[in-house]
């Protein structure tokens, strides 16, 4: 099991690290992965993270799961490289997990990924959720696709992940741990 979150300039830091975290802290193997042809991503709130890989030596056939930070513009840089847009189609296909959160959704909809899935977005941005139906919780998932509204759900959401690529117990245990309701 093997879990890639993506990392382009610009991208949402609460969003991304949260996820590797508590990813990381449930025993599932977690990678950032970068974009830009650099190891050094800087988010943007100006926070430079040191990705694990570059996307040119990810191994995607390893790969249980592909996660999609929001913020911007690291949303758009996403939705601009072709070869990770060939790779969210290709694991669209093949049913494997795909995940996105607060504006990063929207490359789900411009690949074409979202067509009568429920999911959600950054509010007010709803009009990038090309195909969809617009879902109300903080996370939704509907099939391989997981979405989830911003910074203020991603704890909800690298928690939603554990449950799906693990199980509710650990999730649990984690909240308890981290002293979360």
């Amino acid at each position: 099991m093997k879990v890639y979150v993506h990392l382009a300039t610009g991208f949402e830091e609460i969003e991304a690290v949260t996820v590797v975290d508590v990813l990381r802290r449930a025993g599932i193997p977690t990678e950032t992965v970068s974009i830009i042809g650099e190891r050094l991503v800087t988010g943007a709130h100006d926070i430079s993270v040191e990705a694990d890989l570059l996307f040119e030596e990810a191994d995607y056939e390893s790969c249980d799961m592909i996660v999609l930070p929001g913020g911007m513009p690291g949303t758009t840089n996403l939705g601009a490289h072709e070869g990770l847009g060939n790779m969210l189609k290709e694991f669209a296909v093949k049913g494997r997990w795909l995940a996105a959160i607060c504006a990063a959704p929207m490359v789900f909809g411009q690949a074409g990924l979202l067509q009568d899935k429920t999911a959600v977005i950054f509010p007010g941005m709803e009009s990038h959720l090309k195909g969809a139906k617009l879902g109300e919780l903080p996370v939704e998932i509907d099939g391989n696709i997981i979405t989830s509204k911003g910074p203020g759900t991603a704890m909800a959401f690298a928690l939603t992940l554990v449950e799906i690529l693990k199980d509710e117990q650990t999730a649990d245990t984690l909240k308890k741990a981290m002293l979360l309701n």
